[in-house]
């Protein structure tokens, strides 16, 4: 299956959003696409939701026809049997690609044989697979870490069985379930793999600026470099330009386009669902903490338009004071502290209650 993204993509090799649960929804996967994301990642989906058709699973698998054929439904299960029939649906629905998560370390999903538990039984991983891969007439693909914890590291073994067993492509998160998002990703484990497989592999992990791609790169030689937390606020990194480098009335511009997207989606619920984004545009931004206030209180639309416009009636003063604030203090602006993409929601209310899954 091939890897490909925009011309010019930094450190020459595509780059790639990566699937989070509550953010790379439909708004803001289009949003990375055009400023050079090379493939399109839904969030995860429970198998079970899928399979009973709830209506909020669903509509997390909206796409747009211009993300095809790089499009991979993502779906998470314990199940062997429903991950294959929820695969089968997502062919249907149009899907490119069906991807399982093999990653989320959240107890509810991994201690229950979903998500990043499956790393404890790469034969269950291999049947699952070669299931998968003889009922869907296109690719399936895994995403993993590199295992439950420092004492069971088994990513080659998993890489290998899900090539021999009909993966068409591997994403490495080069960290344990323990470690959750926390510690420094294992770029040498996402090496490791890629020399035990022929199947193109993804590095992802500690991926924060334009130059950490060409670094993931060379490092592990990784057909493609996958970006989650840092790229929320900043899709621009897609493009080839970390965050400093954009002018703040670049940013509100954007900001207010990603909120009309997130309006047309999701109706009037989509202010709410865009807060999360709001406080990530505006890092390094001067005064930022009250701002942030400001925009994740906003009770309405045009009250937190207002707020936007207060801040581009200044742009060019606060561009001027974080170039001074760089130039006394050189620091990346992406190093607070990031939200970590919860799947622990994925999602209740998504499952008849009956089902009880998470």
């Amino acid at each position: 299956m091939p890897v490909y993204g925009s011309e010019g993509a930094p450190g020459n090799v595509p780059v790639i959003l990566a699937p989070m649960d509550g953010y790379s929804d439909l708004p803001f996967r289009k949003l990375c696409r055009e400023y050079g994301s090379a493939m399109s990642y839904t969030e995860f989906v429970a198998v079970e939701a899928i399979r009973h058709g709830a209506k909020k699973a669903l509509k997390m698998l909206d796409f747009d026809p211009s993300e095809q054929p790089q499009l991979s439904f993502q779906i998470f299960g314990p199940n062997e049997s429903d991950i294959v029939e929820a695969a089968k649906r997502c062919e249907q629905m149009g899907a490119g690609i069906v991807d399982l998560n093999m990653g989320c370390s959240v107890p509810n999903v991994s201690g229950r044989g979903a998500g990043a538990g499956l790393l404890r039984d790469p034969a269950k991983i291999g049947r699952i697979f070669n299931a998968m891969s003889r009922a869907l007439r296109i690719p399936v693909t895994g995403k993993i870490r590199i295992g439950w914890d420092a004492q069971s590291l088994n990513h080659v073994e998993v890489a290998r069985v899900m090539q021999d067993n009909g993966a068409a492509l591997i994403a490495v998160h080069g960290r344990t379930k323990e470690q959750k998002y926390t510690g420094h990703a294992n770029w040498d484990a996402i090496a490791e793999v890629k020399q035990a497989v022929r199947i193109p592999v993804i590095g992802n992990g500690d991926v924060r600026r334009v130059e950490d791609i060409a670094r993931m790169k060379a490092h592990t030689g990784c057909d493609g470099v996958m970006i989650a937390r840092a790229a929320i606020g900043n899709p621009w990194i897609f493009s080839g330009r970390n965050r400093e480098e954009v002018l703040l009335r670049d940013v509100t511009r954007l900001m207010r386009r990603h909120l009309e997207m997130n309006l047309r989606h999701y109706g009037d619920y989509g202010l709410i669902l865009f807060r999360k984004y709001a406080a990530r545009y505006i890092i390094g931004v001067p005064g930022a903490a009250e701002l942030r206030r400001a925009l994740v209180t906003a009770p309405s639309v045009d009250i937190f338009l207002d707020h936007l416009a207060g801040l581009e009636s200044r742009a060019d003063e606060l561009d001027q004071q974080a170039l001074e604030m760089r130039l006394r203090q050189p620091a990346d602006p992406l190093t607070e502290t990031l939200p970590e993409p919860s799947c622990a929601a994925s999602r209740c209310e998504l499952i008849p209650e009956a089902l009880s899954v998470v």
